[in-house]
């Protein structure tokens, strides 16, 4: 790890525009885990618990599940991104979802039991936790509201508009199923966004 667990924890609070005190940063900082993963390396599997939050420092992962034997990708993250499969975090039950690295990355996790007690002890790291929270709750209210309201060319144009990375980055097969369209569909929206 070249960043150090100090330089992430600083970082996840200006992510998040919260001010930490110097104490809190040392606290959290602590608690980080950093973890490397080679591009296709599963980082959780399904049955597993999820019992951290995972802030990525560099590289990209994607959560994905099964369908009738389809591969469906449910979220994509890259650089000063979270990861969290919600229901299996607070639940502390196996998910079904699945997180893997589509590049070389450097994560950071923050475990479940040390935050929560971090957030008890410390109200700065409880408001920035909060958000973090927060902000993987609207993600996934975005998306659904995004699938179930907008057409395939909307949907496109707003990935386009928050996330250009992941249309940078991600193999397009992933980019059609995170926009629940088929390559094919994709293919035609990407050219008429282009054209238009």
């Amino acid at each position: 790890m070249t960043t150090t667990s100090i330089e992430i924890a600083r970082q996840m609070a200006g992510d998040h525009n919260v001010a930490l005190a110097k104490e809190s940063v040392h606290a959290l900082a602590d608690i980080l885990v950093g973890r490397k993963y080679k591009k296709g390396e599963m980082v959780l599997n399904e049955g597993e618990v999820c019992t951290c939050v995972r802030y990525i420092e560099k590289g990209m992962l994607r959560q994905f599940y099964f369908k009738y034997g389809k591969d469906m990708t449910e979220h994509i993250a890259y650089e000063k991104g979270e990861v969290v499969c919600l229901e299996s975090y607070f639940r502390q039950e196996p998910t079904r979802l699945m997180i893997e690295a589509l590049e070389p990355t450097v994560l950071w996790e923050i475990d479940k039991a040390g935050i929560d007690r971090l957030s008890i002890e410390y109200v700065d790291i409880g408001v920035l936790y909060r958000k973090i929270l927060e902000n993987s709750l609207i993600e996934s209210q975005v998306k659904a509201d995004t699938l179930r309201f907008e057409s395939a060319h909307e949907r496109y144009n707003k990935l386009f508009q928050l996330h250009p990375e992941i249309l940078k980055r991600a193999p397009l097969v992933y980019i059609a199923s995170l926009l629940q369209m088929t390559p094919e569909t994709l293919s035609r929206v990407r050219s008429a966004s282009l054209n238009s």
